[in-house]
């Protein structure tokens, strides 16, 4: 699947190009084309680079929450959904406190916490994987509930819209809440009925009424709150739980006499090894998803989909928000340029910036993920993960759409 999408990229960019050069007489496309080849590869290295500090960081945090037991214990909190879920992956593994914890800090939005997680818990996950360039069920799932993340406080969103003039930056809050958690649930049935799993059992079901109850919670919570404030609250709210954590690793550290810096050390030196690893797959992904934008295939695409919702009578207000949809799955950088740009354009307090923001917020950079985690643990056949992420995605994004009708 991955061979295909990615040789697809650029067949399609070359047929775009040169659509436009001989009917359009656009001979610039192709140094627009050969100059996002080598710009995209020096940003994928420098995504890299620039992930590795923030690798040996939490990876070093990771190993004494380990050493503390703070992964056991938040493990078992998960062990009997899990168990349920994930059958391949035993009670006692450590893998389990790194999905939990990298599932916690994307609902968070403390995404520079989240991904150093996920890759510990890709390398743990790929230790029991009898196959070891094809993804168990259990990484699968894994990952498509990872780029499906439920993001409770969008802190980056309502930040940008704060900046660029909005008069309430949160009230986009409540439909990426409700978005985000329809792109999730869409994600992980779409993995159950792949993988034949049994949810429809009291365990499950608990956890997931209890999850339910938690989204709800929160949302009702940062709704109660007066407009101007919520954006001064979810962050410090997000901030001081991220600070939280780190000071809460160290302290149970040392409660159980753990040596904190050696540990720290032990742990941040994995991070390095594992940047090094994942640079070629992301120059790979992102060289592709860059020339297929510089071919101009992106903006045909958006045209396409206005000329057919506007022959069925649909509203076509929300197309303006289409590049942030279509982004948002390759490019996380992409998709937030697309998405401040229709914020410049239009208003940031504007139906169409509205759409932006909450599509922006209801899914995740499917490719990006998807690279950086089966890269890391060099797996090359995915599977069902990709299919799947993908409707994740697409109903994410039409709920962000729909919902975005419904607030605004």
């Amino acid at each position: 699947m991955l061979n295909l999408i990615w040789a697809g990229f650029f067949i399609l960019a070359f047929v775009f190009a040169a659509s436009q050069s001989l009917l359009g007489g656009d001979l610039d496309v192709w140094n627009r084309l050969v100059g996002a080849t080598f710009a995209s590869a020096k940003t994928a290295f420098s995504i890299s680079l620039n992930l590795t500090g923030i690798l040996c960081l939490w990876l070093g945090l990771l190993k004494i929450a380990q050493a503390a037991g703070i992964t056991e214990f938040l493990a078992r909190l998960l062990r009997p959904l899990f168990r349920k879920i994930m059958p391949e992956v035993p009670a006692e593994s450590p893998a389990l406190g790194s999905m939990v914890m990298n599932i916690a800090a994307n609902m968070l939005g403390l995404d520079n916490a989240a991904t150093p997680m996920g890759l510990k818990a890709m390398e743990q996950l790929q230790e029991l994987n009898p196959h070891k360039d094809r993804a168990s069920n259990t990484q699968v799932l894994f990952m498509v509930i990872n780029a499906s993340a439920v993001t409770i406080i969008p802190i980056t969103i309502l930040m940008y819209r704060a900046e660029l003039g909005s008069i309430n930056p949160a009230a986009v809050f409540i439909p990426i809440l409700l978005a985000t958690s329809v792109s999730t649930l869409t994600g992980f049935l779409s993995v159950a009925w792949v993988q034949k799993l049994n949810i429809f059992n009291k365990v499950v079901l608990g956890y997931m009424l209890g999850f339910a109850l938690l989204i709800g919670g929160l949302g009702w919570y940062f709704a109660s709150l007066p407009a101007e404030s919520r954006l001064t609250a979810t962050a410090a709210m997000g901030n001081f739980i991220l600070f939280a954590v780190v000071t809460g690793f160290i302290l149970s550290g040392l409660i159980r006499r753990v040596n904190v810096y050696d540990t720290f050390i032990e742990g941040a030196k994995e991070g390095f090894s594992i940047a090094v690893t994942i640079i070629p797959y992301l120059v790979a992904m992102l060289v592709g998803i860059a020339v297929f934008r510089a071919s101009g295939g992106l903006d045909w695409i958006v045209a396409g989909f206005e000329y057919i919702f506007r022959a069925l009578g649909f509203d076509t207000d929300f197309v303006a928000a289409l590049p942030t949809a279509i982004m948002k799955p390759l490019s996380g950088s992409g998709a937030r340029a697309m998405m401040i740009e229709t914020l410049q354009t239009y208003g940031a307090d504007s139906f169409q910036g509205f759409v932006a923001s909450v599509v922006q917020g209801s899914t995740e950079t499917t490719f990006y993920v998807l690279a950086v985690y089966f890269g890391a643990v060099n797996i090359s056949k995915v599977g069902a993960a990709l299919p799947c992420a993908l409707l994740s995605d697409l109903a994410g994004i039409v709920a962000a759409i729909a919902l975005s009708y419904v607030f605004y």
